[in-house]
């Protein structure tokens, strides 16, 4: 596999996403209702937005242990466990102030594995070699 394949397969995933948010959703309402949906659809955003934050972290540190190998940045390290600490207290703070199911929530923040899962798959039925 090429970087260049890497690279498609990692844009691949927030489609695939998208997709098993689109199936999950009302699976989800006519199980357990509007509020289990709507911690559903949050939790599969909230999914999205930690595929994008790890994404981003992981191409930073390349990039600069790439640039300068022999010099570590505390700086940017210290970035990303903020931007994760205040992405955990936000999604804290939505489900216990809004109702929202937190079972559905989990289960919708599941959606990327799930889609990585999906990925894997269809690199299995489309490799060749």
């Amino acid at each position: 596999m090429t970087p260049a394949d890497f690279d498609r397969a990692i844009s691949r995933i927030p489609s695939w996403m998208a997709v098993i948010t689109l199936i999950g959703a009302p699976i989800v309402f006519r199980k357990a209702g509007a509020g289990a949906m709507y911690g559903f659809l949050l939790g599969a955003a909230a999914a999205w937005l930690n595929l994008r934050l790890i994404e981003r972290a992981v191409s930073r540190i390349v990039r600069l242990a790439a640039a300068q190998p022999d010099k570590v940045r505390t700086k940017s390290g210290v970035r990303v466990f903020v931007e994760f600490a205040a992405f955990a207290a936000l999604a804290f703070v939505i489900l216990s102030f809004t109702g929202f199911s937190l079972k559905a929530a989990m289960l919708g923040f599941f959606v990327c594995p799930a889609a990585a899962i999906a990925e894997i798959i269809y690199e299995l039925f489309t490799y060749d070699s």
